[in-house]
């Protein structure tokens, strides 16, 4: 951030509002689901193996942050990614934690 000028009360609550959104391994899976295109809230059900009534509380969550985007095709609802900058947001910390765990490991192998 040290390239950017400082940011405003407003905008920090609102970057703060974005990663709390985030901190939450189920939200991530659905994400992570979603990386490859829509799917019907059925589908993500099965794809992160959790109950219906928890991953629709959790998309809900996500579309209000307007991270998703919702429509309704007959009875079922299809969610897709709305803003695909949050997959650069997820590469960003999830290399920084290989790169540290990597780090961890190589003391590890030279401590042993």
């Amino acid at each position: 951030m040290s390239d950017h000028k400082p940011l405003n009360e407003k905008t920090l609550e609102l970057v703060a509002r974005r990663f709390r959104i985030l901190a939450d391994p189920l939200r991530l899976q659905i994400l992570q689901a979603l990386h490859g295109g829509e799917m019907s809230v059925g589908e993500l059900v099965e794809a992160v193996g959790a109950q219906q009534a928890n991953v629709s509380k959790h998309l809900q969550q996500l579309h209000r942050a307007g991270i998703l985007d919702r429509e309704r095709r007959g009875v079922q609802v299809f969610y897709a990614v709305g803003d695909p900058t949050i997959f650069k947001l997820c590469d960003l910390v999830c290399g920084s934690i290989d790169s540290r765990l990597e780090e961890e490991l190589r003391a590890l192998r030279e401590d042993g």
